[in-house]
């Protein structure tokens, strides 16, 4: 509606009102007085209530979207017209003419009359949306919570969309409606229901819902074999995951059995606001992502080093869209090379280094050792010491749980790298701190990009092992527990992640093949191919040897460092680099095995033995958790 089409609705109810109540007021009097339809007294009403509306901002919102903080603001608005009529009337000397019941019933009955119009505008134009799409998509909204009233207004709105129930478990809300669409039954029914009222999609609004039970509603959507989606959680929006009003798809990460670590916000913007700081493999999933933590929380100034230049090139161009006015720094390079990072420490100046980049692909590593040792150690070994040459303020290791007690090439390189870290350590420079974590969802290379791409395929998914589990976490959630582990304030640390209950790998494969809307073995084979060299059933997020104690953020630990000594990591690292010069694997595979004592390789030709591939057709099963 035009706005002064509402300027001019709103005085002529302040004219009906105040005329009105006075009508009323002298009607039961013997002989009433004639009231004009205009007077002094009325343009000082009309003056006073319009100066006010306009001062509280009524005609700033839309009638179209008039809700309950508009009927507030209308409240305020003649509540404080009141005051400013009746100062008004005092100032002209008007006020002895008019009656105290006018005064008393004025704001009330004032409220009344711009708010109704309002609300009815919104319902009326909300009514015309559903009939104007006589071909609107029937949904059924599991959950009647507020994310399900918040959801049925949007759709409303929209017009292509026409909520047609709720499911909901509460017993309390069995046989009430909520913005008019009824509750009908629960999550239990909702195959059944959903065939009642012929809805074509299932929308889940639980976004407070906690992992196993948004399991059980998924499992339940995916018997009625409608497609289905779910309202965001609130940290998607605030982390710009999903859009406000936008319908997302039901992701695994969403069904990992955990709750993920919020960090402290206001400790990592402390620590990291108006900072420099530098990424190496900055076009990596934890790299880039790492990346735009930073520029959300407050960095200045972003180096980023990469090798790849089509990633590094991808990754700045992101960051310089979505942060326009921070200074990033590109630099095209091996971090291991010692003129790319002295470089790349003197065009930054950077107050704090992240090294995220590293090989992790444990199969191709067990066969690439040189590689491994050359990326995982040698160059964290340069860019670790030019960081302490220079003074840089914090030097942060992105390792992994497989560096406890290893059996592969990755943990053995990672926790000889750890190992450099802490043999560099001096509490006069550059502070060392290690983060180590599982498996990443979704990072490049990862299992769940994996399945995913098998599915899309038709299959088969191919798992190790039925037995295998892993630690998971998002991506996200990794770059956070790094910057939350550097603000912490050690000056010489290695952290670790509570990661809660390790993920069965076969059930992770089940439950993608079914968000994907296939049922296990009958739509898509699962093929076990056994362990591959260097792998093992389970992981180790703890060693025996490292106490760990809590630190300031409740599901952050700190490990007790075991002694590492200098003067012997020294010549072996000289060693390595000699061995790593001429190619040669069996020198650099026994001086892996001496200076990593707790490096216990697995059986690879054991593991060959078993390689044999497994065709597994699943019976489809009501309920599976993860």
């Amino acid at each position: 509606m035009p706005r002064g089409a509402v300027v001019v609705h709103d005085l002529t109810m302040v004219w009906v009102v105040w005329q009105g109540l006075h009508w009323l007021r002298f009607s039961i009097m013997p002989n009433p007085p004639v009231l004009p339809l205009f007077s002094t007294e009325v343009m000082l009403v009309l003056v006073a209530q319009g100066l006010v509306f306009w001062q509280v901002g009524l005609y700033r919102g839309l009638w179209r979207f008039a809700s309950v903080p508009d009927l507030w603001n209308i409240f305020k608005a003649c509540l404080l017209g009141l005051f400013a009529i009746v100062l008004t009337l005092v100032l002209y000397k008007h006020i002895d003419a008019v009656s105290r019941m006018v005064l008393v019933l004025y704001p009330l009955v004032l409220m009344g009359l711009l708010g109704a119009p309002r609300l009815l505008y919104r319902a009326w134009k909300d009514r015309s949306n559903e009939r104007s799409s006589p071909t609107s998509v029937r949904i059924l909204i599991l959950g009647a919570g507020h994310a399900g009233e918040a959801l049925v207004r949007d759709l409303r709105r929209l017009g292509t969309y026409q909520p047609v129930g709720f499911i909901d478990d509460a017993a309390r809300l069995r046989g009430t409606k909520v913005q008019g669409v009824p509750v009908l039954g629960q999550v239990q029914d909702v195959a059944e229901i959903a065939r009642e009222t012929a809805a074509g999609l299932l929308v889940i609004a639980m976004p407070s819902a906690n992992a196993n039970a948004l399991q059980r509603v998924v499992i339940a959507c995916e018997r009625t074999e409608l497609p289905f989606r779910m309202v965001p959680r609130l940290s998607d929006l605030l982390e710009g995951r999903s859009l406000p009003g936008e319908l997302k798809e039901v992701a695994i990460e969403d069904l990992l059995g955990r709750k993920p670590v919020l960090p402290d916000w206001k400790a990592i913007r402390e620590w990291l606001g108006a900072r420099s700081v530098l990424v190496t493999g900055a076009g990596g999933s934890i790299g880039s992502e790492l990346c735009r933590q930073c520029a959300r929380h407050g960095a200045r100034r972003i180096t980023l080093v990469e090798i790849d230049e089509l990633a590094l090139t991808t990754t700045e161009a992101a960051l310089r869209r979505d942060f326009p006015d921070l200074e990033f720094i590109q630099v095209l390079g091996d971090c291991g090379d010692p003129a790319v990072i002295a470089y790349a420490l003197d065009a930054a100046e950077p107050e704090a280094v992240f090294h995220a980049a590293a090989y992790k692909q444990v199969p191709l590593l067990e066969t690439q050792l040189r590689e491994a040792v050359r990326n995982n150690v040698l160059s964290t070994e340069t860019v670790a010491r030019a960081c302490r040459e220079r003074g840089v303020g914090t030097f942060v290791l992105i390792s992994t749980d497989k560096a406890v007690d290893p059996v592969n090439v990755l943990g053995a390189t990672k926790r000889l790298a750890e190992m450099v870290c802490q043999s560099l350590a001096d509490p006069r420079s550059t502070g060392f701190v290690t983060v180590r974590f599982g498996n990443v969802l979704d990072s490049a290379g990862s299992v769940v990009p994996l399945f995913r791409e098998q599915i899309r395929k038709g299959g088969p998914v191919t798992v190790t092992d039925p037995e295998v589990t892993r630690y998971f976490m998002t991506i996200p959630e990794a770059c956070q527990l790094i910057l939350q582990a550097a603000a912490i304030g050690s000056h010489e640390a290695i952290y670790t992640l509570d990661m809660g209950e390790p993920v069965p790998i076969r059930l992770l494969a089940e439950q993608m093949i079914r968000l994907a809307g296939k049922h296990p073995g009958r739509d898509v084979a699962v093929v076990y191919t056994g362990l591959r060299p260097g792998e093992k059933l389970h992981e180790t997020l703890f060693h025996a040897d490292e106490r760990y104690r809590p630190t300031a953020h409740p599901k952050i630990l700190q490990a007790e460092q075991r002694q590492v000594s200098a003067q012997a990591i020294e010549p072996a690292l000289a060693a390595l680099r000699e061995a790593s010069a001429r190619y040669d694997r069996e020198a650099l595979a026994s001086l892996l095995r001496a200076t990593v004592p707790d490096f216990q390789p697995v059986d690879t030709d054991e593991v060959r033995r078993q390689n044999i591939a497994t065709v597994v057709a699943f019976p489809a099963r009501s309920a599976r958790k993860i």
